[in-house]
């Protein structure tokens, strides 16, 4: 059967480097970006292969399953790489609802097809589920996360993440779906929507702006260079064992402040700005509620049955990033305005 690779989420920040590797490395294969473009969604992500002959791009909303079931007939997918979700977790703070709609009624309403339109052979289709680390809720000073630990969401965001991680098993054991998740640490790298740490970071340090670290700064955190995430889900979804997970991380732990601090010595460096310079912009403000203190992965399993590591140190992946946003002002300013200025606004006012 040939491969029609449904792509969710593939304007987003993981996601349209999926879309680029599968699109790069599997020229016999078709995919198809389906992106509702949300805040985070972004074509210009996606302009150096916009015109390849087996890209295809639908702009629907996991939401809308009868548009999805449209989707699934026009290209006839063979299979689904989920990835589609409202991801940040301040945001699940301040509006668990959208988490609830998007992250767990929009990977149900895909099940749903993909189980109706799969049932005469399931063997030859696989649903993969792209989740996340903070679905096993916070760590001490000591562990790592395996498959085997228990799920302890402590987010709204991550408490739909586990939701939907339960639905995508249930659904192979209860009607056999063939499927494979996993489970990833905190990602990093170019064409990052900049709410998140290292993008809004560098974006402020640009603009000499404030750094607003929560509490003391000691949320630790194992990081992942993008591109290795994509190469990951790409080994997963081609040799992954069916009706199984694999923890994605970077063997890479840093504490926030410490993480800060080296994001500004290298921006002082690259901006010819005196050392020092920088970290005079960092502001403590109040830690958000339930804030989890450490996530570190073990990412032995993937490493072992199906030989994937990192292909980059954290400094060699942290430089190549801002060396990225540093030579592509143009994204930065284009994602930067309109509602996500009032969205930054409203989230760090008072604080």
């Amino acid at each position: 059967m040939p491969k029609h690779i449904l792509i969710t989420g593939g304007a987003g920040f993981i996601g349209s480097h999926v879309v680029r590797l599968f699109v790069n490395n599997y020229p016999d294969y078709k995919i198809i970006n389906l992106d509702a473009l949300t805040y985070a969604g972004n074509l210009e992500n996606l302009k150096d292969i916009e015109h390849a002959p087996n890209y295809f791009f639908e702009k629907v909303n996991i939401l809308d399953a009868a548009a999805l079931e449209t989707v699934f007939e026009k290209h006839e997918v063979s299979d689904v790489i989920h990835l589609a979700a409202e991801s940040h977790v301040d945001r699940s703070i301040s509006s668990p609802l959208d988490f609830v709609y998007t992250n767990i009624i929009g990977t149900v309403n895909l099940l749903n097809i993909a189980r109706h339109r799969w049932k005469d052979n399931y063997a030859a289709h696989r649903f993969h589920h792209v989740s996340t680390d903070e679905v096993f809720g916070t760590l001490g000073d000591t562990g790592f996360f395996t498959e085997t630990t228990s799920y302890s969401p402590n987010s709204p965001y991550s408490a739909s993440k586990a939701s939907s991680d339960h639905f995508v098993r249930a659904y192979g054991e209860t009607y056999g779906m063939g499927y494979v998740i996993t489970n990833c640490s905190n990602n990093y790298g170019p064409n990052h929507f900049p709410e998140k740490l290292i993008p809004l970071f560098i974006n402020n340090i640009i603009n000499n702006k404030p750094l607003p670290v929560y509490g003391k700064g000691e949320n630790t955190r194992d990081w992942l260079f993008v591109i290795d995430h994509a190469r990951a889900i790409d080994t997963v979804f081609h040799h992954g064992k069916n009706h199984d997970s694999y923890n994605v991380g970077g063997f890479n732990e840093w504490k926030n402040l410490d993480l800060v601090k080296l994001l500004c010595q290298l921006m002082d460096d690259r901006l010819g700005r005196a050392p020092g310079t920088s970290e005079q912009l960092i502001n403590y403000v109040t830690d958000r509620p339930g804030h989890d203190l450490r996530y570190a992965i073990d990412a032995s399993k993937i490493n072992r049955e199906l030989g994937w590591s990192p292909s980059v140190t954290f400094e060699e992946g942290l430089g190549r990033t801002i060396d990225w946003y540093l030579q592509n002002t143009e994204w930065l300013q284009h994602v930067t305005s309109g509602d996500y200025q009032k969205y930054y606004e409203g989230l760090y006012a008072g604080r």
